[in-house]
Protein backbone atom coordinates (compact mmCIF):
# COMPACT_ATOMS: atom_id res chain seq x y z
CA UNK A 1 0.00 0.00 0.00
CA UNK A 2 1.53 3.49 -0.80
CA UNK A 3 1.27 6.33 1.70
CA UNK A 4 0.17 9.60 -0.32
CA UNK A 5 1.53 12.50 1.46
CA UNK A 6 -0.22 16.54 0.76
CA UNK A 7 1.80 18.91 -0.46
CA UNK A 8 2.03 22.06 1.48
CA UNK A 9 2.48 25.69 -0.02
CA UNK A 10 3.54 28.03 1.77
CA UNK A 11 2.65 32.23 1.54
CA UNK A 12 4.54 35.21 1.59
CA UNK A 13 3.57 36.84 4.91
CA UNK A 14 3.00 40.49 4.03
CA UNK A 15 2.69 43.64 6.54
CA UNK A 16 2.06 47.05 6.16
CA UNK A 17 5.18 48.70 6.90
CA UNK A 18 6.16 52.42 6.70
CA UNK A 19 7.65 52.19 3.74
CA UNK A 20 4.22 50.70 1.89
CA UNK A 21 2.73 52.93 -0.27
CA UNK A 22 -0.28 54.99 1.17
CA UNK A 23 -3.67 53.34 0.61
CA UNK A 24 -6.51 54.88 -0.64
CA UNK A 25 -9.86 52.12 -0.65
CA UNK A 26 -13.26 52.99 -1.54
CA UNK A 27 -16.20 51.87 0.67
CA UNK A 28 -19.15 51.50 -0.61
CA UNK A 29 -21.89 52.64 1.86
CA UNK A 30 -25.26 52.53 -0.15
CA UNK A 31 -25.11 54.48 -3.04
CA UNK A 32 -22.27 56.96 -1.64
CA UNK A 33 -19.09 55.93 -2.11
CA UNK A 34 -16.52 57.20 0.59
CA UNK A 35 -13.03 57.10 0.28
CA UNK A 36 -10.88 56.23 3.14
CA UNK A 37 -7.27 57.24 3.85
CA UNK A 38 -4.15 55.61 5.93
CA UNK A 39 -1.74 57.99 7.06
CA UNK A 40 1.46 56.53 7.41
CA UNK A 41 3.01 56.75 11.36
CA UNK A 42 5.79 59.24 9.82
CA UNK A 43 3.65 61.48 8.74
CA UNK A 44 1.23 61.50 11.39
CA UNK A 45 4.35 61.83 13.97
CA UNK A 46 5.29 65.18 11.79
CA UNK A 47 2.03 66.86 11.52
CA UNK A 48 1.74 65.89 15.77
CA UNK A 49 5.43 67.37 15.86
CA UNK A 50 4.28 70.78 14.01
CA UNK A 51 0.92 70.76 15.95
CA UNK A 52 3.24 70.85 19.32
CA UNK A 53 5.83 73.73 18.34
CA UNK A 54 2.58 75.53 17.34
CA UNK A 55 1.50 75.10 20.63
CA UNK A 56 4.74 76.66 22.25
CA UNK A 57 6.28 73.25 22.82
CA UNK A 58 4.68 72.68 26.40
CA UNK A 59 4.46 69.01 27.32
CA UNK A 60 1.52 67.05 28.48
CA UNK A 61 -0.48 67.31 25.61
CA UNK A 62 1.40 64.07 22.95
CA UNK A 63 -1.10 62.23 22.98
CA UNK A 64 -4.25 65.37 21.90
CA UNK A 65 -1.49 66.32 19.38
CA UNK A 66 -1.16 62.67 17.92
CA UNK A 67 -4.85 62.31 17.30
CA UNK A 68 -5.42 65.56 16.34
CA UNK A 69 -2.85 64.49 13.45
CA UNK A 70 -4.03 61.24 12.82
CA UNK A 71 -7.32 62.84 12.59
CA UNK A 72 -6.33 65.43 9.86
CA UNK A 73 -4.36 62.84 7.75
CA UNK A 74 -7.03 60.41 7.87
CA UNK A 75 -10.09 62.86 7.00
CA UNK A 76 -12.43 62.03 10.43
CA UNK A 77 -14.17 64.21 11.95
CA UNK A 78 -14.86 64.01 15.96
Amino acid sequence: MTETTKKTTTRKKTSASASAPKAIAAKKTSSKVQEIRTASREEIAALAHKLWAERGYQHGHDAEDWLRAEQALVGKAS
